[in-house]
C-alpha cells in the first residue's frame, strides 16, 4: 500500500475557529469529508482560545479573528488563502484546486505570513491537538 501521508511541503488547510462557534461545529463535516478527499494535504482544526498563546506575536498579542469559519492555506511556509468562506462544501473544494492548480498566489501580508508561520509550527509540534474533532 502506498504512503499518503501528508508530506512537510504539502498544502495545509487550517481552520481558525472558537469552541462557541456553531457554524463552526456544522464545518467540521466539511473539513472532515475534504480531508478524506484529500489525503496528501494536511487538515488542522484550530480553536483560537485554545491556542491562544501558539497564535501570540512575539509581543504576546494575537490576531484578532472576529468571524468564522476563517481558512488558512499554507504550503511551505507561505500563506495562499487567508480568510473567513462560507461552510460550504463546494467553497472549500474550489479553494483547494485553485491552490492545487498554482491559482493561489503566495500572499505577503504580514498578519497572514505571521499565521502561517505560527499555525505551522503547531501542527508540527502538536499535530494531536489541532486534528479535526
Amino acid at each position: 500500500m502506498p504512503d499518503v501521508s501528508p508530506s512537510p511541503s504539502s498544502w495545509l488547510v487550517a481552520c481558525l475557529c472558537a469552541g462557541w462557534c456553531r457554524t463552526c461545529d456544522d464545518y467540521q463535516g466539511v473539513m472532515t469529508d475534504a480531508q478524506r478527499q484529500h489525503p496528501g494535504v494536511r487538515f488542522a482544526w484550530v480553536d483560537i482560545e485554545d491556542h491562544a498563546d501558539d497564535l501570540d506575536d512575539t509581543d504576546g498579542a494575537a490576531e484578532d479573528i472576529d468571524n468564522f469559519p476563517t481558512l488558512l492555506l499554507v504550503r511551505d511556509g507561505k500563506p495562499h488563502f487567508f480568510g473567513t468562506v462560507l461552510p460550504h462544501a463546494a467553497v472549500l473544494q474550489r479553494l483547494l484546486a485553485q491552490a492545487q492548480s498554482g491559482e493561489l498566489p503566495a500572499k505577503t501580508d504580514a498578519t497572514a505570513l505571521r499565521l502561517a508561520h505560527a499555525v505551522s509550527r503547531l501542527v508540527a509540534s502538536r499535530p494531536q491537538a489541532v486534528r479535526l474533532p
